[in-house]
């Protein structure tokens, strides 16, 4: 391990270090470079790596660069067959199976697990939780969800009732005796922990005839100490972490426990354990070094290695030191546990524990968020008072105060709320005993009482207004959604408490030196040594933990309506008017919450709508005090990702992976972690989130400034919508057309006015947020989305967002430009200004061309000529003339330090990745792929092509083509020809072409969605053949995910079979074919960095849940359903792509972080230094090469045989289109010439692309566009061959299945592209 410096030493005793026997050191280490590279000359690029990094990663060995630029073993990584995470399918609702248990906990066992954990808290009501616990102990025994701390739990339950109750001490004992047993028996599959033995040698030193209360007991077998140290070695733990452990919470017992387990060492004979403890008792009387902070010289002092020895799975074994260090203890200095626990943690750890200014200025900021929010409230209020304001009148209009009173009413009335709650079950309970109840109702008040009310009610306050403008609601939020997100907080809330509550030492970087020959990454030692480090800091951090279990959704339902309903009841806003006739102003109570439905896409949905009054401020007011620390950056950088679930924030639970809506993404992502595949995910994640930011104070003030005028300006939307609202025509009634135009143009300019006020209250989250963090240095921890795709968990101020956003943010480590980093300065502010297209000598000639306006541009912002505010990124247009003119201006611009990002940007990355897999020489060159001395622009070429193609119908005097000459522009076609390759369909193309040709504002509004219909056949025809080997590749993808999504596990099939037919019932009705109801296969696959990709798209089954608002219909990831095929079929597509291109990110992440580079990346834009941007250029190409290279289809294919050998696929699915498709013979299908007529004539259901999952953004925009479209197509979709002939094919070939290896399709032939050529490409990224 890592060696305690100078600082970490004990004043007084000889210096310790802290080494783990069992790891060699890796040599690199990803992390944020903190130290500047000395600039022998400005052109020099950093080599130097950063000194800080989390411990269980790798660091820089120091060596001098590489002539290749990437490490030489990552061909070789990603050469190997990626090790899969295999599970079982889920089951369908009706089918039962003990396997499948232990992978999918049901979600009434969840919400019974749930119940314990709140009955257990504060010892609310053992009894309650013992009865559950058994109960769920005799129905689920070996269920995953019954671990170990959930023992642990119980068993120091029972002994704080056994302190409590001396009545009934011995039954209480006897039950946690007798727990232990059960754990320790191995019948349960539920191992012992620290914890566990800590808990029992408590139990022991209270009570035993020695003991403070000894009891006599006879129930269950005792253990006295010998004993418990037999089972504590049998199970390879080391002693120190079970006399370290929390359930000792004064420093008296931690000394008893060091002597009770010495004295059962030394009687068992065990020297190398009686030493071990005497260790403990020397860390436990070390003081803190009051110099920590202070890079003195080291004194000349002789050196002690502490040493660990580790399992596999990180549990510490053994600590010892090279000689006797109880002799160096000085003085009479008491023992202390929080002492010992600190530098436990350093060894096991290999790092310090927080001790900064900044980390406590995070832990505040995370720990007393509504605290701090409350006094925010409170102040207002108060100045208000002392203002002499009246609580109507001027006061009544600002936020806080509002806030303020609704806070002040709403925890008086959910604390009388959940008394008489609590009354009312325990009558219900009574009632059940009695049996004049039967229905076993959820108990709602140990949950709302894990909470005090003050802290309930503001996590209310709090999640209601940030849920505002939300699901497409405008001044509102979708009711479910607004219950959903509350009772989320307050889990959220309850489980950080917890956290908190333990005081565990966090993870931080520290500064150390790599140690020499130390090994790599992509190597085997190196990637192990990387698992072994990661694993040991979490099994730490578990250990340390309390245990706390999930919520399911029924709960959080239950415990946001009871909150919501509370919360409009009581809030409630004073509005003003003035009288037209009488000029009186009159004033009224109003709520400031209401609840309404409204239409979607169809459906009645019930809304939570904000009072305008409220919603008005909102766009107004500071809005930080409404912003939970989870949508906030970080002071300091992100814990490091130790598991699925533990990483980012110090204390809010962070999944690394955004599930959507699916338990069995969370599922395989959680035995992936615990396999130790995940490593290079772990590791690229905290590459990202250890990129220290500023906010850039230049373009801040503009912004301000900009923002407090309240006009419209470069992307910042006016305080009042400058659009006049549309005159009604006079002739509306007897003029049809004009109606309809009329009509049209009105519901334009509405739409419009509600987007701006959502707009503007964007921008004032943005703005406030930069300006509380202005002059810090600031982190965004990340995670993925289920493809693997990296994002910032902070949703509202970051460098993922839109332009305002980045030209906001600027690295904080600042570097010498050098010559060649001036010159990427220059070329790019052409390409954020649009001039992006031409060669990069152009560029840069462009850019001097028009140095005056770029030095006007950064002196006088809004006041001179505004050149910058015509680019197509005008804030970061701005931050970039604000630098290069500050370079440009100093005595030496190479030498000028910049900490401005660059960015470079891959070209239609989508279709670059298509072309690198089917080796297409044509769609190579179209996406720069081939080298060319100008780069190519597919988006425009596409645009030509469509205007060449209009000249015909203009000939023809055709309306809309009148209308789009001259206006199709690159922008316009852009998105279009970017998603053809994954499959958009004709109305997504419509769709998407029609909100560009409303963004132009140059095309009369109720003509824009037929002109977009006209030109989308246009483009998709333009299209044609220019990517046929992308083409080729969709298309193999999309069949094999239909086959898969039609497969079935051969056991589940046999099962099937032989289960009993349902009852006949009065009103028979036709039985669907129990195989479709068997579809319950994902499709899923492993990227080369091990992540497991599972696609969620599943027939929706949705929940009732009676709510005090109203009934509302929640999905429970916990409910089993089918597969959708179709979804699965036609997103697998751009998803697999997607995950190529994050896989590739990562990758750069890591090359990056290696050789000393300062990263970060917007999907396929990469960023970093200006100095740095020939490195990482280099860097891109290798590692894209690298990964291309390992013949990712073939892989693909190779895992699909694997992942599905046992599964089958009904034969009557394969009729029509596919089956033409697959081109299978009768004798590989081992059927009849008869059959096969049959399939090939049948009439297979039309399965049109869904758009949800096409779409290549990610915004919500997007799936609301494809739902809509789906529900648009669906009257048109009755068209369907013969019913009786397809009864037919279903009656013949009934009961006949075909394995699904054998007719998976044979890869589309590559072509001969060689991906190396890409390092001779100047404009691949660029």
């Amino acid at each position: 391990m890592i060696p305690l410096t100078r600082r970490n030493a004990a004043r007084g005793a000889a210096l310790v270090s802290y080494t783990r026997q069992t790891l060699p050191r890796p040599a690199r280490l990803y992390s944020t470079p903190t130290k500047k590279v000395a600039q022998a000359h400005a052109t020099a690029l950093p080599t130097g790596p950063s000194p800080d990094y989390p411990a269980f990663m790798p660091s820089p060995s120091g060596e001098e660069s590489r002539s290749s630029s990437i490490h030489p073993d990552m061909h070789g990584f990603l050469a190997r067959r990626s090790p899969y995470t295999i599970l079982p399918a889920p089951l369908p609702e009706d089918a039962t199976a003990k396997a499948s248990d232990l992978f999918f906990t049901d979600a009434p066992t969840q919400d019974q697990v749930s119940v314990v954990d709140a009955c257990l808290r504060d010892l609310r009501d053992v009894p309650r939780a013992k009865l559950i616990f058994e109960r769920v102990r005799d129905t689920r025994q070996g269920n995953p969800i019954l671990e170990a701390p959930m023992y642990n739990s119980l068993i120091e339950a029972y002994l704080e009732m056994a302190s409590r109750e001396e009545f009934n001490r011995s039954n209480w004992l006897e039950d946690a005796w007798a727990l232990y047993n059960d754990m320790e028996s191995g019948h349960e599959k539920v191992n012992p922990t620290p914890n566990t033995y800590a808990l029992m040698l408590q139990a022991w030193l209270r009570h035993n005839p020695d003991g403070r209360w000894p009891v006599f007991i006879s129930g269950a077998e005792v253990h006295d100490p010998v004993s418990l140290l037999r089972n504590i070695l049998g199970r390879q733990i080391s002693p120190v972490l079970v006399v370290s452990d929390r359930a000792f919470t004064s420093n008296e017992e931690g000394v008893e426990a060091i002597k009770a387990l010495s004295r059962a060492a030394a009687e068992m004979g065990l020297a190398s354990v009686v030493n071990e403890l005497g260790l403990a008792d020397f860390l436990g009387k070390q003081l803190e070094d009051p110099l920590q902070d202070v890079p003195e010289v080291v004194p000349v002092m002789k050196r002690k290695n502490i040493e660990v020895v580790q399992q596999d799975d990180g549990t510490v074994t053994q600590l010892s030191a090279d000689e006797d260090l109880q002799a160096q203890s000085q003085g009479e200095i008491p023992f202390n546990l929080d002492t010992l626990r600190r530098h436990l943690s350093a060894v096991v750890l290999a790092r310090r524990v927080l001790s900064e200014d900044l980390a406590g200025r995070q832990k505040l900021l995370e720990i007393s968020v509504y605290n701090v929010a409350v006094e925010r409230m409170k102040h207002q209020s108060e100045m208000m008072d002392d203002l002499g304001l009246p609580s109507r009148g001027l006061r009544s209009g600002n936020l806080k105060s509002w806030m303020w009173d609704w806070h002040q009413k709403l925890q008086v009335r959910i604390k009388a709320e959940v008394e008489n709650l609590v009354v009312e079950e325990r009558v219900i309970e009574r009632m059940k005993k009695s049996k004049r109840v039967k229905n076993e109702e959820l108990l709602l008040s140990p949950f709302l009482r894990l909470l005090s009310p003050e802290k309930l009610s503001l996590i209310t306050i709090m999640e209601i207004m940030h849920l505002h403008n939300s699901g497409g609601v405008q001044d509102g939020m979708k009711t479910a959604r607004a219950l959903l997100s509350v009772g989320r907080a307050v889990e959220a809330e309850y489980r950080a408490e917890m956290c908190k509550k333990n005081n565990i030492s966090m993870p931080v970087p520290t500064s150390t030196t790599p140690r020499a020959g130390a090994q790599n990454v992509f190597t085997a030692d190196g990637y192990k040594d990387l698992y072994a480090r990661r694993v040991t800091a979490r099994k730490y951090m578990e250990d340390s933990e309390e245990w706390t279990s999930e919520w399911g959704q029924l709960i959080r339902v239950k415990v946001g309506s009871f909150l919501v309903d509370c919360i409009m009841d009581v809030a409630t806003v004073s509005r003003t008017m003035k009288d037209s006739q009488t000029g009186e102003r009159l004033s009224e109570e109003q709520p400031a919450f209401f609840h309404t439905y409204e239409y979607q896409r169809g459906h009645k949905l019930g809304v939570i709508k904000l009072n305008p009054a409220v919603a008005d401020r909102m766009s107004k007011d500071a809005l930080f005090d409404t912003l939970h620390p989870r949508h906030l950056p970080m002071l300091v950088r992100p814990k490091p990702w130790l598991s699925y679930n533990s990483g980012g924030y110090m204390y809010n639970r962070s999944y690394a992976m955004r599930f959507k809506d699916s338990r069995e993404q969370e599922v395989y992502l959680r035995h992936a972690s615990e396999a130790g595949r995940l490593e290079l995910v772990f590791a690229g994640l905290d590459v990202l989130g250890s990129t220290p930011w500023v906010i850039n104070r230049g373009v801040f003030d503009v912004v301000l400034q900009v923002w407090n005028s309240g006009d419209k300006f470069c992307k910042i939307p006016p305080a009042v919508p400058v659009e006049p609202e549309p005159v009604r025509p006079d002739n509306m009634d007897t003029d049809n057309k004009a109606k309809v135009v009329y009509l049209a143009r009105q519901k334009q300019w509405m739409q419009a006015k509600a987007a701006n006020h959502s707009d503007r209250c964007s921008v004032n989250y943005k703005v406030d947020i930069a300006r509380a963090f202005l002059g810090d240095t600031i982190y965004f921890p990340h995670n993925v989305d289920f493809r693997g795709r990296a994002y910032p968990i902070p949703p509202h101020l970051s460098h993922i967002g839109d332009d305002l956003s980045r030209g906001l943010l600027m690295f904080q480590e600042k570097k010498a430009l050098g010559e060649r980093g001036l010159r990427w300065l220059k070329i790019h502010l052409a390409n954020l200004y649009g001039y992006d297209k031409a060669s990069f000598e152009e560029r840069v000639e462009y850019v001097h061309k028009n140095l005056d306006e770029i030095f006007d541009s950064a002196d006088k912002p809004l006041e001179g000529g505004r050149w910058w505010t015509k680019a197509d990124d005008p804030w970061q247009c701005l931050a970039t003339c604000i630098e290069l003119t500050a370079a440009l201006r100093s005595p030496d611009p190479e030498a000028y330090e910049c900490a401005l990002p660059v960015h470079q940007d891959g070209t239609c990355n989508g279709l670059q990745h298509y072309a690198a897999l089917g080796g297409d020489a044509q769609g190579a060159a179209q996406v720069n792929l081939a080298a060319a001395d100008r780069p190519s622009d597919v988006y425009t070429y596409v645009a030509n092509m469509v205007e060449e193609s209009m000249q015909k119908d203009l000939e023809a005097d055709n309306e809309y083509a009148k209308v789009l000459v001259g206006k199709i522009s690159r922008k316009v076609v852009k998105q279009t020809v970017m998603t053809t390759v994954y499959g958009v369909t004709y109305i997504g193309a419509r769709d998407q072409i029609e909100r560009q040709l409303k963004d132009r504002g140059d095309i009369p509004v109720e003509m824009c969605w037929h002109a977009a219909a006209y030109l989308a056949k246009k483009v998709l025809a333009s299209i044609g053949d220019l990517f046929k080997g992308a083409k080729d590749i969709q298309n193999w993808l999309n069949m094999c995910a239909r086959l898969v999504a039609k497969a079935i596990p051969q056991d589940r099939l046999m099962q099937s079979f032989t289960e009993p037919k349902p009852k006949p019932t009065a009103r028979p009705r036709k039985q669907e074919p129990r195989w479709k109801k068997e579809q319950m296969t994902s499709v899923v696959w492993t990227t080369p960095l091990g992540l497991p990709i599972v696609q969620p798209y599943r027939a929706v089954k949705r929940k009732q849940v009676m709510t005090a608002l109203q009934t509302v219909f929640i999905s429970d990831p916990s409910l089993p359903s089918t597969v959708n095929a179709q979804k699965q079929a036609s997103a697998f597509p751009p998803n697999f792509i997607h995950s190529l291109d994050a896989t590739h990110m990562m990758l750069t992440a890591l090359e990056c972080r290696a050789q000393g580079l300062t990263f970060a990346s917007v999907h396929d834009s990469y960023w970093t230094h200006p100095s740095s941007i020939d490195q990482m250029s280099a860097i891109i190409r290798d590692t894209f090469i690298a990964l291309h290279s390992s013949d990712v289809l073939k892989g693909l294919h190779d895992e699909f045989k694997e992942r599905y050998k046992d599964y089958k696929v009904p034969l009557v699915t394969l009729q029509g289109s596919s089956f033409k498709k697959l081109n299978l013979t009768p004798e590989k299908l081992g059927v009849s010439s008869e059959d096969v007529k049959l399939l090939t004539e049948g009439a297979a259901e039309e399965e049109k692309p869904d758009e949800e999952a096409l779409l290549a953004d990610d915004g919500n925009e997007d799936d609301f566009e494809g739902e809509a479209e789906e529900a648009e197509e669906k009257p048109k979709s009755k068209k369907r061959g013969p019913r009786k002939k397809s009864e037919d094919v279903e009656a013949r070939l009934a009961g006949k299945f075909v394995n699904l290896v054998d007719i998976l399709p044979a890869l589309p032939e590559k072509g001969k592209f060689d991906v190396s050529a890409i390092k001779e490409s100047q404009y691949f990224f660029s």
